[in-house]
């Protein structure tokens, strides 16, 4: 249960994120809902991380956290907000994906 939570935390990371880059794209109110939106995800996304610490190594945890976090926002960076892409990108979004797993099966 705590991965599951684990990973809906970073989920959130990836949501503040985009909210974040929305807000920018935004003026008057809508930035203000993008930020209101940011807010929530965050305080979502750090009440589960703290939740899951309880249970699981904080390195590990942190660790994955951030990782589901920087995946997902590069992936909605090119698909939501059409940042380039090419092998290098993918290459590295790949080996950090592959990172995450491996944290994964060598924690308890």
């Amino acid at each position: 249960m705590n991965w599951i939570l684990l990973v809906i935390a970073g989920l959130f990371e990836v949501g503040f994120a985009t909210c974040l880059g929305k807000a920018k794209e935004s003026d008057g109110m809508v930035a203000v809902a993008w930020y209101a939106g940011f807010t929530i995800c965050l305080s979502i996304s750090m009440l589960l991380l703290i939740k899951v610490t309880q249970n699981l190594p904080i390195g590990t945890a942190y660790a994955v956290w951030t990782g589901i976090g920087a995946v997902g926002t590069v992936l909605v960076g090119i698909f939501v907000f059409n940042e380039a892409i090419h092998f290098w990108r993918l290459f590295f979004l790949f080996t950090l994906i592959a990172s995450i797993i491996g944290l994964k099966f060598v924690s308890h």
